[in-house]
Formats: structure tokens, C-alpha cells, sequence
């Protein structure tokens, strides 16, 4: 066991974490809402430090990050356990096993450099903490961070982007990219489908690009959810304004999963919508996803629309890109290659 990181004492050998939004308060002998840290005796241990449930080798395009380093190799893992409860999870597996099996934590013991060993020998450019929230197991993120950078590796993140500002503070000087799942904008779908609030993960976000970490958005359109095109521009507009026209949004397409099986597949045609709206509202680059094949997936010149980045799915099949300049018309290309 390894105790945790940002919290405090409470009344009553209570504690209160303070390593997410929620600000979990947390009784003698109980876990806070991500089901992996716990209050024994007065102080706050991680159940999950060093309990890998997934190690692979991916390309950073499945993150997905488009403009950080493309066409390399990441390094991922996680462990179990997320401070969501999304009713269409499609990690459910994992990310809600503490809370759907009565507290199982479940992992294979590695340690710090057994990652960064790891990922050196799969000639990874980064080590990515994704599948699940990685705020939640941030102390053992956290210690790889540290030892990645000191051996030339990059750190991202896939996060829902409900760390505290103090969490954020502790990862920033060792976190190089971060995608952030912006799931809707709208507090009403935070809270009857996130059990979350909004107005944290726009924080995050504006502070994350204060810090200087490349972001890039993702939005998981579900029908009849979060796919009003009021609210779609409201979000492109956030991005836009708050982030810099240069953040990229990926808009992926629903599958049924987990809790959430009574909606339909996301029609192609919306995801289509989506994009020109993102465009309009003047991103300069918007992505579809879940869509192999699709024109949205690759990346135009947003000087003179030439065709920069060709992809299929996860894999780049022409980058054109060369010293962060489109070959056709000169201008800079936002992409962040070393």
C-alpha cells in the first residue's frame, strides 16, 4: 500500500481527497467514489499503485491525438478504477470494477522502471495513461512520469479532465499532451449521465493550455444526447475562444455499451454535421471517428485545404508535413513532432 497524494484529515478519523473535482469526503474503513483509494485508519491509501490492468503498445493516433508526435508509438497502461460513472462506458470492464464487483481491484504488480524499461524496449516515443482515468491512480503515474522524462519519453493523457487544480499543479511539469473527453456541454448531461459536473473539465482544459501542454478534444456523440447542433456550436465555440483554433476536436461515433443500450448507433450523416460546425465556428482542424475511411479523418491545410496527413483509422498512410509547414502554400501546421 502507498499512501495517498493531496488529501487531508477530517473530523472523526475522517479524510477529505482532494485529487479530483468531486472532493470526496471519506469515512473510517470506506472508498471514495473511484473505488481505489481508501481511508484506513485516519489517512488515505491507493489500492491501485504499481496494479497494472492493460500494458500495450498503440499508435499514438489511437489516443487519439492527431498533432503530437504522429506516426510514433505509445506505450499505455492503467489501472482499475475511474471517478465517472458513464452510463455508456466502453471500458466498463475495467474502469468500473472496484464499484460493479462489491470492491475487486484486480492487476499485475510492476514497478516504475518496469514501465519505462517497457516501453524504451518497444521503441515507444511516449508512455501514455489511458483506458481508464489515469487521475486516479495519479501517484503511480505520477513516479513513471518523472522517470520517463528522465530517460527521453514524452507523458499523455486520455482523461476525463476532473483532476483538482492541485493534481494538475503536481502533473503539469511532466505532462506533455493530454486528450481531454469534453463529453457534451451541457451540466445536465454531466450530471444524469456522468455523475460529474461540467464546469471542472473546462477548467482543466483552460488551464492545461496555460501550462503549455498540447490538448486535443474528444466528443463521443450519442443520439439524442449531446448531439444538438446548439450545443455542438457552444462547445466548438469554447474550444475555439478559451482553447486557440489550433486545439483539435475529434468527434467520434456511439456503439450501445455498458449501461447504455437503448440508443442507436451514431448516424455517419451527424458526424458529418458536427464537423462542418466545428469548421464554421473556425477550428482549424475537426476530426470524425469510429469512421475508417472517412475524408474526416485526415488533415487539411487550413491556409489552402491540400491534404496534409492521410489516414486510415489509427495508421497514417502520407504525412506531407515537413518542419511544421504545409508544402503547398507555406503556412504552420499546429503539430508538435519532437
Amino acid at each position: 500500500m502507498v499512501e495517498a497524494m493531496l488529501y487531508q484529515k477530517g473530523d472523526h478519523d475522517g479524510v477529505i481527497c482532494r485529487l479530483c473535482a468531486h472532493g470526496c469526503h471519506i469515512p473510517e474503513g470506506k472508498r471514495g467514489l473511484c473505488g481505489v483509494r481508501e481511508n484506513r485508519g485516519g489517512a488515505l491509501y491507493t489500492l491501485v499503485y504499481g496494479k497494472l490492468i492493460a500494458e500495450h503498445v498503440d499508435p499514438i493516433e489511437k489516443k487519439p491525438l492527431f498533432h503530437f508526435l504522429p506516426g510514433s508509438k505509445s506505450y499505455s497502461i492503467a489501472t482499475v478504477g475511474c471517478n465517472f460513472r458513464c452510463r455508456f462506458c466502453q471500458n466498463a470492464d475495467i474502469a468500473q470494477m472496484p464499484n460493479d464487483r462489491n470492491g475487486v481491484i484486480l492487476g499485475e504488480e510492476r514497478s516504475v522502471r518496469d514501465v519505462v524499461n517497457a516501453a524504451i524496449a518497444s521503441e515507444s516515443r511516449s508512455i501514455s495513461y489511458t483506458y481508464t482515468e489515469p487521475t486516479v491512480f495519479g501517484e503511480f503515474a505520477l513516479d513513471v512520469m518523472k522517470e520517463a522524462r528522465r530517460n527521453g519519453l514524452k507523458n499523455v493523457f486520455v482523461t476525463n479532465g476532473y483532476m483538482s487544480g492541485d493534481a494538475l499543479e503536481a502533473f503539469a511539469p511532466v505532462l506533455d499532451a493530454a486528450n481531454v473527453d469534453l463529453k457534451a456541454f451541457s451540466e445536465d448531461f454531466y450530471h444524469k449521465i456522468c455523475s460529474a459536473k461540467l464546469a471542472p473539465v473546462l477548467d482543466t482544459l483552460r488551464r492545461m493550455v496555460e501550462h503549455g501542454i498540447w490538448v486535443e478534444v474528444t466528443t463521443l456523440l450519442i443520439p439524442g444526447l449531446n448531439d444538438d447542433p446548439k450545443q455542438l456550436e457552444q462547445l466548438a465555440a469554447f474550444v475555439r475562444t478559451e482553447l486557440g483554433p489550433d486545439v483539435p476536436w475529434h468527434i467520434s461515433r456511439f456503439h450501445p455499451d455498458y449501461r447504455m443500450l437503448d440508443r442507436s448507433i451514431t448516424p455517419v450523416s451527424t458526424l458529418k454535421e458536427a464537423r462542418r460546425i466545428g469548421l464554421a465556428t473556425g477550428l482549424h482542424y475537426v476530426y470524425t471517428g469510429n469512421v475508417p475511411g472517412d475524408s474526416g479523418e485526415h488533415t487539411y491545410c487550413p491556409g489552402c485545404s491540400a491534404l496534409l496527413i492521410e489516414r486510415m483509422g489509427f495508421w497514417i498512410r502520407k504525412n506531407r508535413i515537413a518542419n511544421g509547414k504545409c508544402p503547398e502554400c507555406d503556412a504552420s501546421i499546429a503539430v508538435r513532432e519532437t
